[in-house]
């Protein structure tokens, strides 16, 4: 994980650009943990974290929660027992943009606090 990448905030971008390409956004993506994230249709990021139980998975999702809301970059998160999956995209633009790239960055770094406790 590149933590100059999860330093960096979460930037709105303009209706006017584009969606990145794989060519630029692969390289955003070997700063992620990969066995968490992986790219799905050219489209969204998709990560998946799992716990030892319903209650440290509900804390996570919190923690994104707080996250999203100080960024004011919003995924969809999926909680279910032991498990938290999260989608990210930038709808402004419908597709991948380096900002998606910095939250989920910031989300691997929620998660590598939490699973220290």
């Amino acid at each position: 994980m590149d933590s100059d990448l999860a330093d960096q905030p979460c930037l709105a971008c303009s209706s006017d650009d584009d969606p990145l390409p794989p060519e630029v956004y692969l390289g955003y993506l070997e700063h992620l943990d990969t066995d968490k994230w992986n790219v799905i249709d050219y489209h969204h990021l998709h990560g998946t974290y799992t716990f030892p139980d319903f209650k440290t998975a509900l804390s996570f999702s919190n923690s994104i929660g707080l996250l999203a809301e100080e960024e004011w970059h919003h995924p969809d998160i999926h909680l279910s027992w032991g498990k938290v999956e999260v989608d990210v995209w930038t709808h402004k633009i419908d597709g991948l943009h380096k900002t998606d790239f910095v939250f989920a960055a910031k989300v691997d770094r929620i998660y590598a606090v939490l699973s220290k406790n």
